[in-house]
């Protein structure tokens, strides 16, 4: 059986592809959280320009009412890719590693190929009939060895009989697969044609990987892989790449700015300072470096140094709402949030209903130890949570104003609710008891207090 659970552990999800490396050491912004096991890297700005990149792709593939969103997670090898029909996955280390923003573009239409394709669900189906095909192998193997243990000839046969039906399994479910991804790679081309935009990043991309892994390549079994071997991945798209009327069409300065920036602040929330500085030298005026910099420098401990820099940042660009962000984080992560106040405000204002932009500026409203600042803090926080249900700390920051407020019973629901989403189910029944005891019964609050105390009974059946 080790073979086919190997297989089957290939392919549960469809990728890109990826390049040796391992986790990243912290998550841009103090808000990643893990969902379902994945450490997931929470960033407006980030956020923001991976559904620019996205959104004109899934429309060409006729997904813009599937309400598809990227999420990225906080690992530096190059991956990407996609386990239900509404979420795109990609590694920090993708965002690190594409130079263009026309790169991740062209992973994204990709992705989108299989999400337009419906491949997961043919691959369930085959992954289903796999299993099948397995379990009867393994039984005429077992009967096999059985039969040629009472004829006395060995057992090096017998187990022959088991693992080749099983091997052969394995290699008709990875060419499924191969076929998948070639069928992307396609859709991919026709998606980025349909949008006005080259697949030269795509092509780019993968010539780059194939470089890097040509080493390792050398030494795999072609038909052991849940991809086209590189060579030829890269020789087919090549070809259908060069053929659209784009191909030559460059990213717009201000989209590669952007991108320049959002790689430089993942270096700076990511990276070792001494890191930062190599990528990022103090010869270099950039606007990007700039913001590296002073991200590195604060999360390191040089407040009052790092200021400056953000200061500096926010005057070469006044309007730029991300770096009044990140002055507002920097004060209310540095124990001034009555400082954090006025940036994060006028974060809020150029941000456009930003969520985690609010839900910080709730927080140091909160830190303030204020009554009238909890009082402003908490419809801020419920809109944001309108918005954003599974926001993090959203709750926990709820409960702290309403506790501020003297609202014991929406203290308690909101803790209620902050330990259901991160899995503490138990802890969450236990305050939603109490809250039901405060609040009146049959109330919108009580209903929901009463859910999470049901849902605890229900959890505790299964």
């Amino acid at each position: 059986m080790a073979p086919a659970g190997r297989a089957l552990a290939l392919v549960t999800a469809l990728a890109l592809g990826c390049a040796g490396g391992g986790p990243a050491p912290e998550p841009a912004r103090a808000q990643a959280q893990p969902a379902r096991g994945l450490p997931i890297i929470r960033d407006t700005e980030i956020e923001q320009l991976m559904r620019d990149y996205a959104s004109p792709i899934l429309k060409a593939a006729g997904l813009a009412k599937q309400n598809v969103k990227v999420v990225i997670l906080n690992n530096r090898a190059f991956n990407a890719f996609v386990m239900d029909g509404r979420h795109i996955f990609i590694n920090s280390g993708a965002l690190f590693d594409a130079k263009t923003p026309n790169e991740i573009i062209g992973v994204f239409a990709h992705e989108t190929g299989h999400l337009a394709g419906g491949h997961l669900l043919k691959l369930r189906e085959q992954l289903a009939t796999a299993q099948t095909a397995s379990i009867v192998a393994l039984l005429l193997g077992v009967g096999a060895a059985v039969a040629g243990a009472r004829s006395g000839s060995g057992g090096g046969a017998a187990a022959g009989a088991i693992m080749a039906p099983q091997s052969a399994i394995q290699r008709s479910l990875l060419a499924y697969v191969r076929t998948q991804e070639d069928q992307a790679d396609h859709a991919g081309v026709k998606f980025l044609t349909a949008t006005g935009q080259s697949a030269r990043g795509m092509l780019d991309l993968f010539k780059r990987l194939t470089n890097e892994g040509l080493f390792n390549s050398r030494y795999i079994d072609p038909y052991l892989q849940s991809h086209p071997m590189q060579p030829e991945r890269v020789a087919a798209l090549e070809q259908i790449a060069r053929a659209s009327p784009y191909f030559e069409r460059k990213d717009s300065p201000e989209l590669q700015l952007r991108h320049d920036l959002m790689r430089a602040k993942l270096s700076g929330f990511l990276d070792r300072p001494d890191t930062v500085m190599r990528r990022y030298p103090i010869g270099d005026h950039s606007l990007p470096a700039r913001y590296a910099r002073a991200i590195a420098t604060y999360r390191h401990g040089n407040l009052q140094d790092a200021l400056g820099q953000i200061d500096g940042l926010i005057q070469s660009e006044p309007n730029n709402g991300y770096f009044y962000e990140l002055k507002g984080q920097a004060l209310l992560e540095g124990g001034h949030p009555a400082e954090a106040i006025a940036p994060l405000r006028r974060a809020v204002t150029l941000a456009h209903g930003a969520p985690l932009i609010d839900i910080m500026l709730g927080q140091a409203l909160i830190a303030t130890n204020s009554t009238k600042n909890a009082e402003e803090a908490v419809p801020l926080l419920r809109a944001a949570l309108r918005r954003e249900p599974e926001a993090p700390n959203a709750y926990a920051q709820l409960a702290m104003a309403y506790g501020r407020k003297g609202d014991l019973a929406q203290a308690d629901l909101a803790a209620a609710q902050a330990a259901f989403n991160r899995g503490d189910i138990k802890t969450a029944a236990q305050l939603a008891a109490r809250a039901k005891t405060r609040l009146p019964v049959g109330s919108p609050a009580w209903v929901q207090a009463d859910d999470i105390v049901t849902a605890k009974r229900a959890n505790s059946k299964n």
